[in-house]
């Protein structure tokens, strides 16, 4: 439906677990090298490897990728890091930034500084830039003040990205809704 032609257009892409949205913004990304006749993606990864199984999904995520992509780990330093990289012509992609809030929150950092901080560096993007981040709003209230909280910033995260982006996609079984501007993907997933 139309390639990522603004250099440093942002596109937002929620969903929930496994509706496909970490496939459809690599498939945004892969069309964007392909229209911008780059070399490589970028990709940054905000998961950490903690246990087996997150290893796997990390791994699993890394084949499907490819040789082609660039991949930095940046669990924490995102909203410091983030700026520096939107200054390559490179396209990018930060997967995931719900993870990124449980590691700022576990961390004991400063939720609403970092998310802040993000928001406005996102005005830098020479390139385009994708971010991936769930939608935790939609289940029931958790039980916990913990898990409320993280629910809590993570809407006020996604809306604030949302408002800055130029193009909002939420995925469900796979299939992108725009919610905002257009649908830079190829095709649907």
């Amino acid at each position: 439906m139309g390639k990522l032609e603004h250099s440093g257009e942002v596109t937002l892409v929620l969903g929930g677990a496994r509706s496909g949205k970490s496939r459809l913004a690599e498939a945004i990304i892969a069309e964007a090298v392909v229209a911008r006749e780059s070399q490589a993606a970028i990709y940054v990864a905000t998961a950490e490897a903690r246990d087996e199984e997150m290893a796997r999904r990390i791994a699993a995520h890394r084949e499907r990728r490819g040789p082609n992509w660039r991949t930095l780990e940046i669990p924490l330093a995102l909203a410091q890091d983030l700026p520096d990289l939107l200054q390559s012509e490179d396209p990018v992609l930060v997967d995931c930034l719900t993870l990124w809030l449980s590691n700022i929150m576990l961390a004991e950092r400063e939720a609403e500084t970092e998310i802040g901080a993000l928001v406005t560096g996102l005005a830098l993007a020479r390139a385009p830039l994708v971010l991936v981040s769930n939608e935790t709003g939609l289940g029931i209230v958790p039980d916990n003040a913990l898990a409320r909280r993280f629910r809590d910033f993570s809407g006020v995260m996604n809306q604030q990205i949302a408002a800055v982006a130029n193009n909002v996609l939420l995925v469900a079984a796979g299939l992108p809704l725009v919610m905002k501007g257009r649908n830079p993907a190829p095709n649907p997933i």
